[in-house]
């Protein structure tokens, strides 16, 4: 026998490769291109396609609607609109700098069309966040929250709000468009829960400072612009704004009403005072940034800081709002006077002072400055009858208020022009305690981890920032009530996402970064590590 024979058949080592073809394995493709799944995802990929080419040629009808409909502002409006909607779904972040870009331009847009009732801009930026938020805690990613000494008094807050609501609807009719306005402000309180639990990094913390600072420079740019162009043009640019719920005709404002004495810078704010507290807030945040070791996006956008600094105080004295200015003044005080690393910011505030008041383009601002101090112009002497007729309501009603639907006597009213009152008004001397024990709360808490928020040269400028903002807010609600008036949704937004912010760079300060987005779980998490209990920090 040959050695052939005796070795057997030969084997190649690559034989693998080749497979015999049996007949049966005919009936094996047979059964795989029978077999339904197979089927269904031929189907699927099939119906996918046409299901895309559906929704262009619906898309394309929509906007064709919009053209013919509403014309290319609106259209384009719809378009930027979605675009951010569908991107903010896929990053929660994105969605809060599109809160905050609603808040600072377009604060009172709405959509054109109504659903049960006509949402707002602001409406649908801050629906978008609070489903992205509650997914993540649906789908496991997000795992503990985040709990700050301010919690508690802030949930005392909404209980005493929601109280004071269902004992004065005795006082008034329970209309949708107040129980929606009420929502609102319920909603804006708690806002200051999720941002609070979405900061976890100071990186994060100064990506959402830097779009505060920017969008309050593009508010105010536009302020300025319109407040240069002739009037007309500037009206009509306004006007063309009613497409999404704006006002048309007579939106300009002046001092006290009357043309002869001069214009006032409102952007698309609608309202001087408002638009003035908006200003406030960004420019006291935006002082540190001008100094600070690690600004902002780095040392090297310091002259950006300093722009945007500069820009929203020339356009804030355009708005002839008395308190704003007030607010900016003591935030940036607060600042200069807690840290001294800041203090030169008050020679920065006298050498301002003294330009605006020599320059003989200001004497009509300054001008306005004295009669104010003075109680002789016809705006003070109004808030001042106003401040009359809360007292003598509080006298009346002094333990929980009237509520919010109206008053129960024909000779008061509600309304005054002071937050603190008009939260007395609403839900009386116990509700107006809890707010002040929640600002209490907040800056103590502040307080006690200064030395180390101060510390972190990257941290820094945004605690004190952050801080001087609600400082400026609190001082401009000594004569405005726009951020606890619920007709006011923009700026009792922004009000308590200063809190919130506030609130997250002190929890930072002490040292509790927690390594990153430590609390967001990876989409592979193990599930059984995904529930665990509130840790207060």
């Amino acid at each position: 026998m040959s050695r052939a024979a005796r070795a057997g058949p030969v084997r190649y080592a690559d034989e693998r490769r080749f497979k015999p073809i049996h007949a049966d394995s005919y009936d094996q493709n047979d059964q795989r291109s029978s077999d339904p799944s197979a089927f269904i995802s031929v189907l699927s990929r099939s119906v996918n396609s046409h299901v895309f080419g559906v929704a262009m040629a619906l898309a394309a009808v929509v906007v064709g609607a919009l053209l013919g409909y509403g014309g290319v502002l609106i259209t384009l409006i719809a378009i930027v609109g979605v675009i951010g909607v569908l991107w903010a779904l896929t990053d929660l972040e994105i969605g809060m700098w599109g809160i905050v870009g609603v808040i600072s331009l377009l604060p009172f847009a709405t959509l054109p069309i109504k659903i049960v009732f006509t949402p707002t801009f602001l409406d649908l930026a801050m629906g978008g966040v609070l489903i992205v938020y509650l997914l993540q805690w649906m789908s496991g990613r997000r795992r503990r929250l985040t709990v700050t000494p301010a919690h508690a008094p802030i949930v005392a807050f909404i209980v005493m709000a929601m109280f004071a609501f269902a004992a004065g609807l005795n006082n008034g009719p329970l209309t949708s468009n107040l129980a929606r306005h009420f929502a609102e402000f319920i909603l804006s309180i708690a806002f200051a829960f999720v941002v609070v639990d979405w900061i976890d990094s100071r990186e994060k913390l100064g990506r959402i400072v830097g779009v505060i600072l920017l969008c309050g420079a593009a508010a105010a740019l536009i302020g300025i612009a319109l407040w240069i162009i002739p009037e007309t043009l500037a009206e009509r640019l306004l006007s063309a704004l009613r497409v999404v719920g704006y006002p048309s005709g007579g939106v300009l404002q002046y001092i006290e009403s009357n043309p002869e004495l001069g214009q006032r810078a409102i952007g698309t704010s609608v309202d001087p005072n408002a638009f003035g507290g908006l200003l406030a807030i960004v420019g006291a945040m935006a002082a540190p940034q001008i100094i600070a070791a690690q600004p902002a996006f780095g040392a090297r956008w310091r002259w950006l800081w300093v722009g945007v600094f500069l820009i929203i105080t020339v356009c804030l004295i355009l708005t002839f709002s008395r308190m704003a200015m007030a607010g900016l003044v003591l935030g940036v005080l607060f600042v200069a006077l807690a840290n001294r690393k800041y203090r030169w910011l008050v020679w920065a505030l006298l050498a301002g002072a003294i330009v605006v008041i020599l320059l003989p383009v200001t004497q009509s601002y300054v001008e306005r400055f004295v009669q104010g101090a003075q109680g002789a112009d016809l705006a003070t002497q109004m808030r001042f009858g106003e401040y009359k007729d809360a007292f003598i309501l509080l006298s009346r009603y002094p333990i929980i208020g009237v509520g919010f639907a109206g008053a129960p006597d024909i000779d008061i009213y509600l309304g005054v022009s002071n937050a603190y009152l008009s939260i007395a008004q609403q839900m009386g001397f116990a509700g107006l305690a809890v707010l002040i024990l929640v600002l209490l709360v907040v800056f103590g808490w502040a307080y006690d981890h200064r030395r180390v928020a101060s510390a972190d040269s990257q941290l820094e400028p945004l605690f004190w920032g952050l801080h001087a903002a609600l400082i400026a807010a609190l001082t401009v609600g000594m004569g405005d009530h726009y951020f606890v008036n619920l007709d006011f949704q923009p700026a009792q937004t922004l009000f308590w996402m200063v809190i919130g912010l506030g609130l997250s760079a002190t929890r930072l300060g002490r040292g509790d970064s927690r390594r990153g987005d430590s609390r967001i779980a990876p989409t592979e998490a193990d599930p059984n590590e995904c529930a665990r209990s509130a840790t207060v920090v």
